[in-house]
């Protein structure tokens, strides 16, 4: 299903560009092809894996589900881990990160408010938002109103100013393991799959798909954004109900981090994990059997 966003009565505004951000992501794209004259099946492999271990636990479990909703609670030691994988995918740092996504459900597609509103189109929903950033949405007191529970831990703080750092361990180990190729195909191949992947959910989740919700946004179920995403493109689910720990609902929607996170309760190291709520499932079980 194609949703087209009604025309804007007025222009939104429009940042100054930032050439760092334009130099730092064109520079990795562009290593991110020597990647198809190094081409070995056990650097792809690296690739799948660590795309699935910061993607999948770092990302949509840690920054995503757990930081950003609280959808669960695990040991303080394992959020400091799982955080700490988020931090190697290359997306900023956890501060930085759950509190621009707080804002874009506070404020979902305003085109002022969000920061990443689908609304303005959807290549600034997707990336270039980064670009021409809203100075407000990016600053220390912005950072304390949105992300207070962890601008008061030490730890977050490292990690928001050294995170850009962790590629250099994981460069060595990756060189070590398996020459220049794993170190393209670890660290730069795998960094711009996972971003687009990633961005995905800000742009064509809020363009097409299906919807279970009525939810106040046009958040919508897309089943091929869901699989680059381990879950995460069954938005409407989400947004609809934004604290539940599960993404996938019915039988046919795929939700492998909620997979982990089913693991990790059942090894009594999550708890307090925020599932669907009956009458909700009740409703998507009387819309089937019509």
């Amino acid at each position: 299903m194609t949703f087209q966003f009604p025309p804007l009565s007025t222009a939104p505004t429009r940042y100054p560009l930032n050439w760092g951000a334009v130099i730092f992501f064109t520079a990795i794209h562009g290593l991110a092809l020597l990647s198809l004259w190094c081409f070995s099946w056990q650097a792809l492999g690296i690739t799948l894996f660590l795309h699935w271990l910061f993607g999948s636990i770092g990302i949509c479990l840690g920054y995503h589900r757990l930081l950003s909703h609280r959808s669960l609670q695990v040991p303080r030691w394992l959020e400091y881990t799982i955080a700490l994988l988020g931090a190697f995918a290359l997306q900023g740092g956890p501060i930085f990160w759950v509190s621009g996504h707080r804002l874009h459900h506070a404020h979902t597609e305003d085109v002022e408010q969000d920061p990443y509103s689908a609304k303005r189109g959807f290549w600034w929903s997707h990336m270039l938002w980064i670009f021409y950033p809203h100075p407000k949405f990016f600053r220390q007191d912005q950072y304390e109103k949105t992300a207070p529970d962890l601008t008061r831990q030490g730890f977050y703080k490292w990690l928001d100013r050294y995170f850009l750092l962790l590629q250099i361990p994981l460069g060595i180990l990756l060189y070590f393991l398996g020459g220049w190729a794993f170190v393209v195909y670890g660290i730069f191949l795998r960094a711009v799959l996972l971003w687009h992947s990633t961005w995905f959910i800000n742009s064509v989740t809020h363009m097409w798909g299906y919807r279970t919700f009525a939810s106040n946004d046009n958040s919508r179920n897309l089943w091929w954004a869901a699989i680059l995403t381990y879950g995460e493109g069954w938005h409407n689910n989400h947004h609809a109900y934004p604290q539940v720990a599960k993404a996938g609902w019915q039988w046919w929607e795929v939700d492998p981090t909620w997979w982990a996170i089913w693991l990790l309760r059942s090894l009594g190291l999550a708890h307090h994990v925020t599932m669907p709520p009956a009458a909700a499932l009740q409703l998507i079980d009387k819309a089937r059997s019509k």
